[in-house]
């Protein structure tokens, strides 16, 4: 065997081995649930454009059995469904979710109740609700839920519903194997005190989720997640443009937060379709053992990520055993695209240049009369 047929074998064992990880620790006997805690919840739904789907959510009926009041920042007024409030808001801020989050802490009253904040483009339940609240009435600084998309049904839909749900990229995979800083998704964030004058310091970052973690970790703080996943429909017809755009920018944000992490994209997370290619190249007996021990590995995986994210009433069509594999696909075309773009990252129409820790500073261009 060459040396190339040793660093494949080896690369191909220690990607099968943090799946092997990964597999035994999301197996293990969930704790029993805690007793039901119902507090008085603020869910504030930030939102600058609304798509229908996302109005649609909006107007989606809570089943929370406590006090709910759920508020959405929006600089003009949405149709909304009866109960739900509207607080304008337009910052200036280059992170608008966050200037928006930020704008209703200081307008609203937040006195003896949980603060959460979800996107527009999750479908919020009561279970949800219950989840992210939870984690901080026991005493968590900061509580995230995982996304999981759900209706897809085209090839691109499918793909990134692959990749959160039943691959390594899968938020619950993501919690079970961080080490330091916990692995945050800023969908849907259960806020307590701490997280937000973290928060408050974060308006000018992409990323905001994960340089939150991080300053809470480094405080010496608890980030939990819940036990209910944060639903996403997903569009009838989904362009491959939209996942692959969505993800490039997710691993500049990732090189800019954690670049220590940046590297194992392609050498732990999307390693199959490469390792499968090197061991038709090499043609070596042993190499192609371990890339298919690997695959068997994986595979398993992705059927216990897939009843972990079981969404009630959803059809069961074996998606999880050929899903992964795209997913991880679409995540690996995303880091081979983010390589071109480091330094830089175009994100709601404007173009910023990244700094570490994921700071935002607005480049101007040759047609506005600043540097090009």
């Amino acid at each position: 065997m060459n040396a190339l047929g040793f660093i494949t074998l080896g690369w191909a064992g220690l990607a099968g081995g943090f799946s092997a990880v990964a597999l035994a620790r999301l197996s293990r006997r969930a704790p029993a649930p805690a007793a039901r805690v119902l507090p008085s919840v603020l869910l504030l739904r930030p939102v600058d454009a609304p798509t229908p789907q996302e109005l649609e959510n909006l107007a989606h009926a809570i089943d929370y059995a406590g006090p709910l009041e759920q508020v959405v920042l929006s600089p003009y007024r949405p149709r909304l469904a009866p109960g739900v409030r509207w607080l304008p808001s337009d910052p200036p801020a280059p992170n608008r979710k966050v200037g928006h989050l930020l704008y209703a802490l200081g307008t609203l009253d937040t006195r003896g109740r949980v603060v959460l904040a979800v996107d527009a483009d999750v479908a919020v339940t009561g279970a949800l609700v219950e989840g992210l609240a939870a984690p901080l009435v026991a005493g968590a600084a900061l509580s995230t839920a995982a996304p999981t998309p759900i209706g897809a049904v085209d090839a691109a839909g499918r793909a990134m519903a692959g990749l959160l749900r039943y691959t390594h990229h899968s938020f619950r995979a993501l919690h079970a194997m961080s080490a330091g800083a916990q692995a945050v998704c800023g969908k849907a964030l259960g806020l307590s005190a701490q997280a937000v004058e973290e928060l408050r310091g974060l308006s000018d970052h992409i990323g905001e989720d994960l340089e939150l973690a991080k300053r809470l970790h480094t405080r010496g703080l608890e980030v939990a997640l819940s036990a209910a996943p944060a639903w996403v429909p997903v569009a009838p017809e989904t362009s491959w443009r939209t996942p692959l755009e969505r993800f490039t920018r997710w691993m500049q944000v990732l090189a800019s937060h954690r670049p220590g992490l940046y590297p194992t994209v392609p050498l732990l997370f999307t390693p199959t379709l490469p390792l499968v290619l090197l061991a038709l190249a090499l043609g070596e007996p042993v190499v192609g053992l371990a890339v298919g021990a690997l695959i068997v590995v994986r595979t398993l995986l992705s059927l216990r990520l897939s009843a972990l994210s079981a969404v009630p009433g959803e059809a069961r069509r074996g998606h999880a055993l050929t899903d992964w594999l795209t997913g991880e696909a679409l995540l690996l075309a995303a880091f081979v695209a983010s390589l071109t773009r480091q330094g830089t990252v175009t994100w709601r129409g404007h173009t910023y240049a990244l700094l570490s820790g994921g700071r935002m500073v607005r480049v101007a261009s040759q047609w506005s009369g600043g540097p090009g």
